[in-house]
């Protein structure tokens, strides 16, 4: 009985959630928004500093001032990306054909927003931000992006078949290859984050290895694996005696948290069925029991980092729903913790109109509904709960449809 209702509430939660999102026309605001106001752009246009303290102090303000600072919803590329994939599962699950025309939508405006002067297809957002490194201008690729909608793509062409979809993900590699920065370590190499700095993230590196191995293995070619196999040494080899890796590497990098464990997890797990490298299985099984050992509760609230709960952020949430699925193809008692966090996480951060909040502080919660952070992703989490387990399919298989659908095709 208490599957069963469990599967009631996250398809009730599902639809309401997908009802608000096509209400919203996919548009919406995000945490890292803040200098798309001329106001606050103009006055942070020469202190990258000062950007940086108006950025962080939107995402924490439990009200919304952006109508007041003139900053407008906006088409997040990375949020585009995901909804992509999100509507190409609905439409494998259900074939509805309405599910179709908007992955087709998705996949058709992600192509036509490209950035430009890169030598591959590229992604980064529709705003500014500023770091503790570096300013990124507004459409600034970075490999995360470029890794997520790439591996839409490969989702795209698996499904549909068009080899249109296939030269995307491709192209997409290119970028990774040519105008990313590559730094050599005692194990491995990683890629930079963007084409602008030389920061070792171990999501990011991971991301855009895993990007190149599985294209490789749908193009047969062994030089995308042979270069993602460097990337994922040497995350790996920063692995830490606990399990757990740090953001990246340096002092100011040393930190832990939820989600990008996550997807360093992910990573691993596909980069292993991918390339049949199990000699990776002890790093994957070590960090995945600091992932659950460290960062949920009992009750399914996920905590942010791996020594602190607050503040519960619903990207932690629903990547944990998305890393326990993936990695229970291997490990099958996770398929009933996905469901755990999300039964908490639909009862705690779902609003009545269907979105979802973005933090739950000690004493306050941030209810606005960001787009991009906040309900793509716990799209997508939803309905891969739904989807989990009624089709397996490996990463390198062969394209399954006999029927052919071009991304050119126009949406109705």
């Amino acid at each position: 009985m208490i599957e069963n209702s469990e599967e009631l509430n996250t398809t009730a939660a599902a639809v309401k959630l997908d009802d608000w999102i096509e209400a919203e026309d996919f548009r919406g605001y995000d945490p890292h928004d803040a200098l798309n106001s001329p106001f606050l752009n103009r006055l942070s246009s020469s202190n990258r500093f000062l950007g940086i303290v108006f950025l962080q102090s939107l995402k924490r303000l439990p009200l919304n001032p952006r109508p007041a600072l003139d900053i407008e919803k906006g088409y997040n590329p990375k949020a585009m990306g995901l909804f992509l994939k999100s509507y190409l599962r609905k439409y494998e699950l259900f074939k509805q054909p309405q599910h179709l025309r908007v992955a087709q939508r998705m996949a058709l405006w992600l192509v036509q927003h490209i950035s430009p002067g890169y030598h591959g297809a590229c992604w980064g957002y529709n705003f500014p931000w500023p770091n503790r490194g570096f300013f990124a201008p507004i459409g600034t690729p970075t490999v995360v992006n470029t890794a997520f909608i790439g591996f839409a793509f490969l989702e795209a062409y698996r499904l549909l078949g068009s080899s249109d979809l296939l030269d995307v993900a491709r192209s997409a590699c290119d970028f990774v290859l040519v105008d990313l920065a590559r730094t050599v370590g005692e194990h491995g190499s990683c890629f930079s984050y963007t084409p602008l700095d030389r920061r070792q993230v171990h999501n990011a590196n991971m991301l855009g290895a895993t990007l190149l191995a599985r294209v490789g293995a749908f193009t047969g070619e062994d030089r995308l694996i042979e270069t993602a196999s460097s990337a994922v040494e040497f995350t790996v080899g920063h692995q830490r005696p606990d399990g757990s890796w740090p953001y990246g590497v340096g002092g100011r990098e040393a930190w832990t948290d939820n989600f990008h464990t996550g997807y360093v997890l992910e990573c691993l797990h596909d980069f292993i069925d991918t390339t049949g490298q199990e000699n990776y299985v002890p790093h994957l099984e070590a960090g995945l029991q600091f992932y659950r050992d460290h960062f949920f509760l009992e009750d399914g609230a996920p905590r942010y980092y791996s020594n602190s709960t607050h503040p519960i952020d619903i990207h932690s949430a629903s990547q944990a729903i998305l890393t326990f699925l993936k990695l229970s193809s291997r490990y099958p008692e996770l398929d009933s913790l996905a469901r755990h966090v999300a039964g908490w996480t639909i009862t705690h951060m779902q609003s009545r109109e269907g979105f979802f909040y973005y933090q739950i502080y000690r004493n306050y919660t941030i209810r606005i509904p960001y787009m991009r952070w906040a309900q793509a992703w716990m799209q997508l989490a939803l309905v891969e709960l739904e989807y989990g387990g009624r089709t397996s399919t490996p990463l390198e298989a062969r394209v399954e449809s006999s029927k052919r659908y071009a991304i050119e095709e126009k949406v109705p």
